[in-house]
């Protein structure tokens, strides 16, 4: 056999064994795989019962209603389309009305969500990027405050830290 010829015979076999890994690799993370999805997106497009996804929106005012055992139900809203979600489990600290959710779980036939993990928005400006884009395609996304092209806050100047006296004092 030939150098060039166990060359080519090499090369093929590390490109089927890089081919096979790859596959496995796609292979066990097709169960792991989760896409978001907004309300609107929901009900628009024909997603099958059982779908595991990301829900995400604002948490519709009014609509928390928590139960026995560490049960909530509550509706996700993008301000066109609703879903309701059913969650079971602590809510993080962050959670209310009127804020951004992101929650993960499996759609149930008649439109339900029933919701395994809940993520609320962690400060005053965060809201999750899928969020912020769906709402912007729809409109409804409003420019200014905090992180959202607002003007920035003024830094601090000499005369406002005079008040605490020289530096050899602090």
């Amino acid at each position: 056999m030939t150098r060039k010829k166990r060359r080519l015979i090499l090369i093929a076999a590390c490109g089927s064994v890089l081919a096979l890994a790859v596959g496995l690799i796609l292979y066990a993370m097709s169960g792991s795989i989760v896409f978001f999805r907004s309300p609107t997106d929901i009900a628009k497009q024909a997603i099958a019962p059982g779908t595991r996804l990301r829900l995400g929106g604002l948490v519709k005012d009014g609509s928390l209603r928590r139960g026995p055992d560490q049960t909530v139900d509550f509706a996700v809203t993008d301000t066109n389309e609703t879903v309701e979600v059913h969650y079971k489990g602590l809510l993080p600290d962050l959670f209310r009305e009127g804020q951004g959710v992101v929650a993960e779980g499996v759609l149930e036939p008649g439109g339900q969500f029933r919701a395994d993990t809940v993520l609320a928005k962690h400060d005053e400006s965060y809201m999750p990027r899928e969020v912020a884009d769906a709402l912007k395609a729809q409109g409804r996304w409003q420019e200014g405050g905090p992180n959202r092209g607002g003007p920035a806050p003024k830094p601090a100047t000499a005369a406002a830290d005079s008040t605490l006296g020289p530096r050899s004092e602090r």
